[in-house]
């Protein structure tokens, strides 16, 4: 029987539907370190990770190793490089998540415009004792321009929604989507440049690589307008989190909404002491019906991806293809 390894704990159903098919090793408690993450990888034939490192080091120590099923969308934590050296198949977790991380990019951007959290802190202080009428002044969503940076499918959802608030859409990508998606969203194409100047929320939903890496700095961040929100539901590294801090504490822009950040679950403890920050630690997807389905897509792609099953050879979301063919 095969052997799979369960890098981080997930719902006791999905680890019963692998045991049908493998003899199963699951991690119950907090994340493995990296070499102890390898060693238990090592005689293994596949494995569910989410999140967890994989690269040359790991690979080279797994011969037996054919499938690596990420619990998540991104794969910046695969060296795919190294999984095409070994032929090793990667495969993600897409199009499951979409309308739940889009719901929660939303209600990020609104509790940053609005102040929701900042207001929050201040009546649960006992600090409330007057209505003003300059109280948490924040910015409109409704009737405003969204700038979204990355038109995937998250910001695809993204822009439907704005359709609700009457807002205007511009969007910048690494190529524009086709003239109908444009026209379905009424959603005008712009440079980087241009959109950061127009927006009065900018929303980040690119992937990470070595060329996202600090889309938005300190240069980018002077382009927006003081009255603007920027919302990370992305990945870390996509935005210079040192520079947006200090842009936030000189109040260069109004408010940013952060769901991810470099380093995480470690994070720069300066935006603990900002007031015009929402801050959530990496819970877009989390619903308990959006967390299972991104559960049992990765089962589904390891099962298949190691031959068993009723999709066998033929796993629903496969990174590197070639793999397969080879």
């Amino acid at each position: 029987m095969k052997k799979v390894l369960v890098a981080r704990p997930t719902f006791p159903d999905v680890i019963e539907r692998l045991k049908q098919y493998f003899e199963v090793d699951v991690n119950e408690g907090e994340v493995l370190p990296q070499d102890e993450f390898a060693r238990r990888l090592a005689d293994k034939d596949g494995a569910f990770t989410a999140g967890d490192v994989v690269g040359e080091k790991e690979l080279a120590g797994a011969p037996n190793l054919k499938v690596v099923a990420n619990m998540a969308v991104g794969y910046n934590n695969f060296d795919m490089h190294a999984f095409d050296a070994h032929e090793v198949l990667g495969t993600n977790t897409p199009n499951v998540l979409n309308e739940t991380t889009a719901d929660f990019g939303w209600a990020l951007m609104m509790a940053a415009a609005r102040r929701v959290t900042e207001s929050e802190h201040f009546l649960r202080a006992g600090k409330w004792n007057k209505w003003s009428f300059d109280s948490f002044l924040g910015v409109d969503v409704y009737g405003s321009t969204l700038g979204v940076i990355g038109m995937g499918r998250i910001g695809q959802a993204l822009a439907r929604r704005a359709r609700g608030f009457d807002m205007r859409v511009i969007y910048h990508n690494r190529s524009r989507v086709a003239p109908e998606i444009e026209a379905e969203l009424n959603a005008e194409y712009a440079s980087k440049e241009d959109l950061l100047k127009r927006a009065d929320h900018v929303a980040l939903v690119v992937p990470y690589s070595k060329e996202s890496h600090h889309t938005i700095g300190a240069a980018e961040i002077a382009l927006m307008k003081r009255t603007a929100t920027l919302t990370n539901i992305a990945r870390g590294g996509i935005v210079d989190d040192a520079a947006l801090i200090e842009a936030l504490r000189d109040k260069r822009i109004a408010a940013a909404g952060i769901d991810v950040f470099e380093g995480e679950p470690n994070f720069n403890p300066d935006f603990l002491a900002l007031e015009n920050v929402v801050l959530t630690p990496h819970i877009a997807s989390a619903t308990e019906a959006t967390r299972r389905a991104m559960a049992n897509l990765a089962a589904d792609n390891l099962i298949a991806g190691l031959g068993e099953g009723p999709r066998a050879g033929n796993p629903p979301n496969a990174i590197n293809p070639g793999v397969l063919r080879k």
